[in-house]
């Protein structure tokens, strides 16, 4: 096999040739490469300063600076394949139709990366806070742009779908910063009912962790067929809610045990058809 020179040469001198032509157009789409990243890693850290000053949500901020990165990036890359003389129309029209088959296929996702961002915007619950939301509470341990984390009183780690969390009822117990407690006991009809609720509001009284401002309310809740109830409802900042509750019925029944007041089991009454 002979080597033809004369058209190899012709070959090389074509290359050259269109290397030449083509050579501004990359040098340039190179330099437009480099700086424009420079330039969007320097307008996102502003951003970033800007919202971190503005004291936003850090899930907001990480989330806008991300999103503002990638779309400059997009625009940078369509730039740059411009440059170089590529058609942008139809680049456009496949990332278009990417969009929306991806959309499509992600409304779920995408329904709770919408609830995530109400949830950052509007703030119905942050990082610490005590809630009960689509039977589930716990306390907020993050939230993220899909779902929330929660933590539960036995430590088990719940994550919530920010859709349904942002469409749904949620009750804030951390809102406030103090909590009323909604406590029942039962006496029976020998029980003097005064001598009952002093009892018991000496018992509130000596509790330091109760708070004194709302004041804790005893009343007669409901007379039943078996009892008398009494509604015991002491306030208690957040952190000794529990302790307070549990600190309540514990005084009350040692309180009641010294008095000789029976505490009156709950009695459940069956019919039967005979």
């Amino acid at each position: 096999m002979t080597l033809n020179t004369e058209n190899v040469t012709n070959y090389a001198e074509t290359f050259i040739k269109v290397l030449i032509d083509y050579s501004p157009k990359l040098v340039s789409a190179i330099i437009i490469l480099f700086l424009g990243l420079y330039a969007i890693r320097i307008i996102n850290r502003l951003i970033r300063k800007i919202m971190v000053k503005r004291e936003l949500d850090p899930t907001l901020t990480n989330f806008l600076s991300d999103i503002l990165l990638w779309v400059l990036r997009v625009l940078l890359f369509v730039t740059f394949i411009d440059k170089l003389g590529i058609g942008t129309s139809s680049f456009v029209a496949i990332l278009g139709a990417m969009g929306l088959a991806v959309g499509l296929s992600l409304q779920g996702s995408l329904s709770n990366f919408a609830g995530g961002m109400l949830i950052i915007l509007f703030k119905p619950f942050k990082v610490g806070d005590t809630i009960e939301a689509q039977g589930i509470s716990g306390t907020v341990s993050e939230i993220q742009i899909f779902v929330t984390k929660l933590i539960n009183g036995n430590n088990q780690t719940i994550f919530v779908p920010n859709g349904s969390l942002s469409n749904g009822t949620i009750i804030n117990y951390s809102l406030q910063g103090y909590r009323r407690a909604d406590l029942t006991l039962s006496i029976s009809y020998d029980t003097d009912i005064r001598k009952a609720k002093d009892l018991i509001t000496e018992v509130l009284k000596n509790n330091p962790k109760v708070l004194k401002t709302p004041e804790a309310e005893v009343s007669v809740k409901l007379l039943t067929d078996s009892s008398i109830q009494l509604a015991v409802r002491p306030w208690a900042n957040n952190a000794d809610f529990g302790a307070v509750s549990s600190d309540t019925l514990e005084g009350c029944k040692l309180a009641f045990d010294t008095a000789g007041i029976v505490i009156q089991p709950f009695v459940k009454e069956v019919s039967r058809n005979n």
